[in-house]
């Protein structure tokens, strides 16, 4: 718990001088229990305002410790919060109140925006130039926030979403290790609460001031409660004028308004989190994993020397059977072109990740002492590195075998995207071995960020329905019933489908898109490019035609 005086001193901004800065207690530390003369007469007699029992030997227990947990991992207490780092959070918490009540699109951009300003303005290194590594993840972080604003569809929206955090807490924290990578984002996590006390503070030391920004902070704060009564009342009483607020704001009617004020406390929250991670950041690169215990030659390397040649005389049977044709295969193994396919893919994908597995225990316990060491390291890893690039390819061969028979979906588009980042992590391995392995962790992350972006641009769900679309040409076979279950971004290739199967294909993803449309922050490109195709072709099918469609042309 942190005392009122500490938090007096620590929050005193401009009119703390710097001795008493120097000499206020630290949020992150507790003061020792006051030293009586006498001891307490009983183990259950507490010190005055410390709340602990006293140490002593007669008793035979030690005070507990209450460091916290993380404080060996922190640089030092955050300073007194800055005046523009609360304005950027003023302006965080409204936007989020005004524009995340109906829908997620580029909403969640303006939101972000001022959030990310209020942690360069809390950063200790405001005003200078940031690093590379920093401007990378926030700059990656909000253009994955872009997705949302252009696909309609939920899951990559989701995944951009979730990268965008992952991004936010790399920017705020500076990780470079592997554990650091992994727990950057429990570090906002653990900001949410000292977050808000912290601006609490800033708040309080400000609003008892009659200069400086008090002043500023509390007519920005009535103006906002005006605007939004007056607005709604004004709205209700007439429809015209609510017309015209309701084209250019959200909803403003009495009834929204605890979900308008827990979207302004969300988003007032989440920004002083930022805020208070970039002005205190947790070093998790401090935490160290012992190295392990350095094998012998024989010991380490032949195991992996023998899973290269076996990976040899796979690879040479998958480049026999490339120049060789399929047909002979089929005919040696009798099965069919489809389940050659199946059956072939998802024991690849797994012998891809147990290649990786197997290099991070190689790496931990082959010996790097003497120039042979390492020779013999980079020789051994890079051929197992290179002969697993070619079990990728063979995987993503027979996935794009299994999709030409059965279509695209969306596990299949999924399974192969990650089939490729697992190959484009080998690469970088294979990098590391030549140039170094201090930036590996930062461009694993980076590689998968960059993914999860191009996944989102490229529109899986456009690219299902094209894929599918092209093999009804070609072959006559749709999964209609499948093809009914994707988002409005596969409007655009449905439409071009004879009927009736575009209207059955078209109408259930019509129905769910509803005629009432969403506001303009809360719509994304591929919604509105539905609507236009579907205001111009409404479907036309009736509920017989498309039950029989679905009998005679589904096929999975």
């Amino acid at each position: 718990m942190i005392s009122g005086q500490g938090a007096k001193a620590a929050g005193s901004g401009d009119q703390a001088g710097p001795q008493d800065r120097a000499s206020a207690p630290s949020p992150y530390q507790t003061s020792a229990p006051p030293q009586h003369p006498q001891h307490p007469r009983h183990p259950q007699d507490q010190v005055a305002g410390g709340g602990r029992p006293q140490s002593h030997a007669a008793w035979g227990y030690p005070v507990p410790e209450t460091t916290p947990i993380l404080a060996d991992l922190r640089t030092d207490p955050p300073g007194p919060v800055r005046t523009a780092t609360l304005c950027s959070v003023l302006a965080a918490a409204v936007l989020s109140m005004l524009f995340l009540g109906d829908g997620l699109a580029i909403n969640l951009l303006i939101v972000a925006i001022p959030a990310a300003l209020a942690a360069y303005f809390a950063s200790p290194k405001a005003g200078s130039r940031p690093g590379a590594w920093s401007l990378t993840w926030a700059v990656g972080g909000l253009a994955l926030l872009i997705v949302p604003a252009l696909r309609d569809a939920g899951w990559p929206s989701f995944l951009a979403v979730v990268s965008s955090v992952v991004l936010g807490s790399l920017a705020l924290h500076g990780s470079r290790t592997w554990l650091g990578v992994i727990l950057s984002p429990i570090g906002l996590c653990e900001a949410v609460w000292k977050g808000l006390v912290w601006g609490w503070r800033g708040m309080r030391e400000r609003g008892s001031s009659a200069r400086g920004a008090g002043p500023v902070m509390r007519a920005a704060a009535m103006t906002a409660a005006l605007l939004l009564v007056f607005g709604a009342l004004f709205a209700g009483a007439d429809a015209a004028f609510a017309d015209l607020l309701g084209e250019l704001i959200p909803d403003t009617s009495p009834a929204g308004v605890p979900v308008r004020l827990l979207l302004l406390m969300i988003g007032a929250v989440g920004a002083l989190a930022a805020a208070h991670v970039a002005a205190s950041p947790l070093r998790w690169d401090r935490l160290v994993v012992k190295p392990g215990r350095a094998r012998g030659r024989l010991e380490w390397a032949l195991p992996l020397i023998v899973l290269n040649v076996l990976f040899g005389a796979f690879n040479a049977v998958q480049l026999a059977v490339l120049f060789g044709g399929y047909d002979t295969v089929l005919d040696r193994t009798g099965l069919s072109y489809s389940a050659y396919a199946r059956q072939g893919f998802w024991q690849l994908l797994l012998a891809t990740l147990l290649t990786l597995l197997v290099i991070v225990f190689a790496l931990r316990w082959a010996p790097r002492d003497c120039a042979k060491d390492r020779t013999l390291v980079r020789a051994v890893l890079g051929t197992l590195c290179a002969m697993t690039l070619v079990v990728v390819a063979s995987a993503v061969r027979r996935m794009d075998m299994y999709v030409e028979a059965y279509g695209l979906t969306r596990l299949r588009i999924s399974v192969v995207a990650v089939e490729l980042w697992l190959g484009v992590i080998i690469l970088l391995i294979m990098a590391a071995g030549i140039w170094g392995a201090r930036w590996l962790p930062r461009a694993v992350a980076a590689s998968a960020a960059a993914g999860v972006l191009a996944f989102g641009l490229l529109s899986p769900d456009a690219m299902i329905a094209e894929r599918n679309v092209q093999r009804y040409e070609d072959t006559g076979k749709l999964d209609l019933d499948y093809a009914r279950q994707l988002s409005a971004d596969a409007i655009p290739a449905l439409d071009k489908l004879p009927e009736p199967q575009r209207s059955c294909a078209i109408k259930p993803i019509a129905d769910d898109l509803g005629s009432e449309r969403a506001p303009w922050y809360a719509t994304s490109l591929g919604e509105t490019r539905a609507r236009r195709i579907i205001e111009k072709r409404p479907p036309s099918a009736h509920w017989g035609a498309c039950g029989e469609e679905l009998t005679v042309v589904s096929y999975r």
